[in-house]
Order: structure tokens, then sequence, then C-alpha cells
């Protein structure tokens, strides 16, 4: 479990006047603290927000870094979907370091949408294993450099529904593997000495979603269908499919219950370790390791009831949420009992009132321990 400690943490608790108070006394920083507190600019007016993280976990030690997130809307007409990029850089006591940046863009009139994801890290992974019956503590700790660059470029074909070209590139390079036990007999995963892998194929999406950031109605749909191949570079070829659906209903003016069912399926060939599914992580799952568990395929699904705001406060809220999934290959075939549980609650803080936009402190407990987590916008 990773503690994570950070400037906005602070500024979050603190509100309630503090901003406007402190400002001249504060100078710079009270500018800051009342310009992320006391949102009153106009609500098509861009946002951009840094702040410093400092964390705590065991394979990596202290890490300090700074994350960011920026929101708009194209030509700042606010019928147009909220467009985010946002990013996190690390380094760590270890000499570990990495830098990410996702973004989720809308052009004018949402006819196109740009979707993904870039994750540059030099960083430990640890290694359970293969399948739904791997031991409880990790087997290895794989350490080495992960590049991820993950685009989606898509159309609107009808009103709400995009299609288009989806590329995944994915290397795994300098690998050294540690044992926890050097005496074990181990026996290293497809892709153990690192590999790259170059991925082409179409996606389909339905989105009708105003605010990804804080869906409170709506319907998020996408399935994916991507190849890779050694006849354009990929040390293995595989083929992936990625389903993933989502719905947001109003429960009155404030509340949303919330609902997703992913899956990732390798339907051909044999992919490295590193790109099979991989189940945990602060979106889905929540309160397991992500990679804990890992297969060819992954089905899980979650549900979450938020209070945003509660009835009797401005911007402090809740959620409560439960989750299952499993993995499942050739060596262990799919079984409805075998499904993991997981769930928790959170605390929700609005950051951003024009943009309706939170932050989320999840605490979340599953049968082998649990996972806290601290990010802008909710998990889903």
């Amino acid at each position: 479990m990773k503690s994570i400690l950070a400037l906005l943490l602070f500024l979050c608790f603190s509100y309630g006047g503090f901003a406007q108070k402190k400002e001249n006394k504060w100078g710079l920083l009270g500018k800051y603290v009342n310009y992320l507190l006391n949102d009153t600019a106009d609500a098509s007016k861009p946002k951009l927000l840094i702040y410093p993280t400092i964390a705590f976990a065991p394979e990596t030690s202290w890490e300090i870094g700074f994350s960011s997130l920026y929101v708009y809307y194209a030509n700042r007409d606010t019928t147009n979907r909220l467009s985010e990029i946002s990013g996190f850089t690390f380094y760590t006591l270890e000499n570990q370091y990495g830098a990410w940046f996702d973004h989720a863009a809308y052009s004018d009139k949402n006819k196109w949408f740009f979707l993904g994801r870039l994750r540059y890290q030099s960083f430990p992974l640890l290694y359970f294993g293969i399948g739904p019956n791997t031991p409880s503590e990790h087997i290895a700790e794989i350490d080495a450099n992960y590049l991820l660059i993950k685009e989606r470029v898509l159309r609107e074909i009808y009103p709400s529904l995009y299609g288009g070209l989806e590329f995944d590139f994915q290397s795994l390079s300098n690998v050294d593997i540690e044992l926890s036990d050097p005496e074990q007999d181990f026996v290293a995963p497809l892709g153990a000495n690192g590999s790259t892998n170059f991925g082409i194929g179409l996606g389909l999406v339905y989105d009708n979603l105003h605010n990804a950031l804080n869906a409170r109605d709506g319907l998020f749909s996408e399935l994916a269908f991507l190849h890779y191949d050694r006849a354009w570079g990929s040390d293995f070829t595989f083929t992936t499919i990625i389903s993933d659906n989502r719905i947001y209903l109003p429960v009155n003016r404030r509340d949303v219950l919330a609902a997703q069912l992913f899956g990732q399926f390798t339907v051909d060939g044999n992919a490295s370790f590193n790109q099979i599914a991989l189940m945990g992580g602060e979106n889905l799952m929540r309160g397991y390791y992500l990679g804990r568990y890992r297969d060819e395929n992954l089905i899980a699904g979650q549900v979450e009831y938020r209070m945003l705001p509660f009835s009797f406060s401005k911007r402090f809220g809740a959620s409560f949420f439960l989750g299952a999934g499993q993995v499942y290959g050739q060596e262990a075939s799919f079984d409805f009992s075998k499904f993991l549980p997981s769930g928790g609650m959170g605390v929700r803080f609005l950051l951003f009132p024009q943009k309706d936009i939170y932050t989320r402190i999840d605490f979340a407990i599953t049968q082998e321990g649990t996972g806290f987590y601290f990010f802008i916008g909710e998990a889903f």
C-alpha cells in the first residue's frame, strides 16, 4: 500500500475562508490557494492545477514529484464536452523515476475524440506469477524500463458514436529479476528478458458524457480490437480485445449511481507477461496491487454510489463502492465461483466548482489487504 501526502490534500481540508483571509499575508502561496479553492472564474475559462506530491512505498522508499491537471472546453464553448490533460512525474530515493501523461480531448462540436496515455518509468514490478492461484507473497521483483504509448483517434460517425484507429506501443527493457527466494524453482514468464510490441487496431466508442472526470448521467462504451505482429516489429504476435462499459444514473440532484463492466481478452497468440490482463490498481478492483493477478483474460465489474456533495455541505461528499473480478486462461478456466471481491469508501472534495470536478481519497478493502488512493476525478 502506498501512502500519499500532497499539498492539495492540505488545501482541500483548509478551505472555509483560509485563502481569502491569508492571501495578503502569504503572498504568492496565498494567491494560489485562493485560485484553487475559490473557483469563481467563468466556467468556460481553462483551468490549470500544479501541485507537489510526496509518497512512500516499500518497493520505492520515499518518492517526490509533481502532478498537474489542465481542463478546458474547445473554443471555450461549454456546450462542448470537457477535455482534460493530466500529468505526473516522480523520483524516488532508490533512483527510480517516471512520467505519466493522460488525455481525453474533444474538438469543437465534439466531432473528434482523442483518448490516450503515455507512461515512462524505471520502477520495480512485484511479480506473483500468472493465473488466479498465485501465492499471496510476490515471488520476484522485476526492475525494468517501461514505455507505453497508447492513442485512439476517433471521429464521430453518428451522434455520440465514434469510430477510428487505435495504436498501442509497449516496450520493456533493461530487465533485472530479483527472486524473493533465490533457491526457489522459478520459471521466467514469456517476455521476462524484455520485449517491444506494437499493436494496430480499430475502436468503436459510444460516449455521451459531458464531463468524464465526474459523469452524472450517461453512457460510455468502448470496444477495441488490437493486433500485434512480428510483421511490423513486435517481438510477439497476438490479438487483444477490450470491452469497457460504464453507465451513470442520477438518483437525485446530487447523488449518482455508477457501474462498470470491463473485459480484456487475448484471443490469438501468446502475449508477453506485461501485456496480458492485469487486475488491480487505482481505478478498477481497488485494493489489489496492479498485476497482483494476471492472465490471458480478465473480467471485472464495480458499482459505486456517489454523494456529490453531501446535502449539508457545498464541497464535501463521499462514495461507497463494491467490485468483483477474476483472471483466467489456459491453465485455469473461467469459474463463476472464483470472483474476488473488493470494496470500500471514499471522501470527496469539490475542487473546481465551476467545472464540477472533485478530488477523491479512496480507502479499499480486499480479502488480501487494503489500498489507499488519492486522485483528481472519479475512478471511472
